[in-house]
């Protein structure tokens, strides 16, 4: 008995590139003159002096924000305590005085 044999799906490669390359050959001619100049020279000796001195300074800044009404919790500084304070009976008052101005 013949069994027909598994075929798996093909695996397929990038193309691989190939590149075929001619060459034609030019002549260029290059010409390369050349002069002889002959030079004198008088060199000058400029003397450079750089006297030096030093002074010192200190900057100081600052910044100042504008963050609103309200503060973070955080920065405000633990409430103190206010103590219990006992009613005050007003004093005999004349007429048309009131307790908070005197008139």
């Amino acid at each position: 008995m013949h069994c027909r044999p598994n075929v798996m799906p093909p695996i397929i490669y990038p193309t691989k590139c190939c590149v075929q390359n001619t060459f034609q050959n030019t002549i260029v001619p290059h010409i390369h003159p050349s002069h002889t100049q002959n030079v004198n020279h008088h060199k000058y000796d400029h003397l450079h002096y750089y006297p030096h001195t030093e002074s010192f300074a200190n900057e100081v800044s600052s910044q100042h924000f504008n963050c609103g009404a309200n503060p973070p919790a955080d920065l405000l500084p633990p409430a103190a305590p206010v103590p219990p304070v006992a009613p005050v009976a007003p004093a005999q008052m004349a007429p048309f005085q009131t307790p908070y101005f005197e008139g």
